[in-house]
């Protein structure tokens, strides 16, 4: 559909796009097409379509896929495809919060790791990208259109002022490729900000975390980056993120092999891996 015939669609049905939900419709068919090929889908695959919106992506999808579980948490949405029943038969749309969402029984209901596919709101970006790294033993592949910001971020390299939590998170995990930009005058409405489309390939058994705790790595990368600007020593030892005093900071850095006047930015994700290990250390020793 183009844009007139969406702004019709939706005054018809009542609906307009939402702000709160972060809602941008999709209005270029080529493009989602393009981004189906780009993202590798084989007659084979079940597909976990997060946020169907229109269907712009789901029918290609559809096309391409064995199978498209849509989730959706638009109400309205849900009523108009199932009243106008314009989805393909292979399609199963599902009422469902994609914060909410549980992927590892998706992938036991699929019977194997799940491909993920969306247009992302933009409202829920940040979090719905903590969740699939929190449930990544269920996810082979996410394949998603994001802002180019966040995009920037996921692939940033130590050192950049873009190089954050989810780029060291998603480095223990997984690998990032940009596929596509894509411009704001291929969604209705028109956002303020330009898209990227990337894919984040999950490994099966990432080795670098079979010796780490992961919800730790989170607890020390997130307190790193708290207070960018200062010192690992005094970012790592502040509040009680961590529960480590000052002595305790300066010997698991020094375990590790990192100067402590280093800031979070300076480090790679070794680097954070080794932190975490002697953070660790730190915590089991007696009081």
């Amino acid at each position: 559909m183009n844009q007139s015939e969406i702004k019709k669609l939706l005054t018809e049905r009542g609906l307009a796009p939402s702000k709160q939900l972060g809602q941008n419709f999709l209005i270029q068919p080529v493009l989602a097409e393009r981004i189906v090929t780009a993202g590798g889908i084989t007659p084979d695959d079940t597909v976990v379509e997060l946020g169907v919106g229109l269907g712009a992506l789901t029918r290609p999808l559809a096309a391409t896929a064995a199978r498209v579980i849509g989730l959706e948490i638009d109400a309205g949405i849900i009523k108009y495809h199932r009243e106008h029943q314009g989805l393909p038969a292979n399609v199963e749309l599902r009422h469902q919060d994609l914060l909410r969402a549980d992927f590892a029984a998706l992938a036991a209901e699929v019977g194997t790791r799940l491909k993920i596919m969306a247009n992302l709101p933009y409202a829920v970006t940040n979090p719905l990208l903590f969740k699939l790294v929190e449930q990544r033993r269920a996810i082979r592949q996410a394949v998603l259109m994001i802002q180019k910001e966040v995009a920037q971020r996921l692939t940033a390299r130590p050192g950049s002022k873009e190089y954050g939590v989810l780029t060291v998170l998603l480095g223990t995990c997984a690998t990032v490729q940009r596929l596509l930009e894509v411009g704001p005058g291929n969604f209705y409405p028109r956002p303020k900000v330009d898209s990227v489309v990337i894919a984040i390939n999950f490994h099966e058994q990432p080795a670098a975390l079979t010796e780490v705790d992961f919800a730790l790595l989170r607890r020390v990368v997130d307190s790193a980056f708290r207070q960018r600007r200062k010192t690992l020593l005094n970012s790592l030892s502040a509040g009680a993120g961590l529960g480590l005093d000052r002595n305790q900071t300066a010997a698991a850095l020094a375990a590790a092999g990192i100067d402590p006047r280093f800031r979070a930015e300076n480090l790679d994700t070794e680097d954070f891996l080794r932190l975490t290990k002697a953070v660790s250390e730190q915590l089991q020793k007696p009081a």
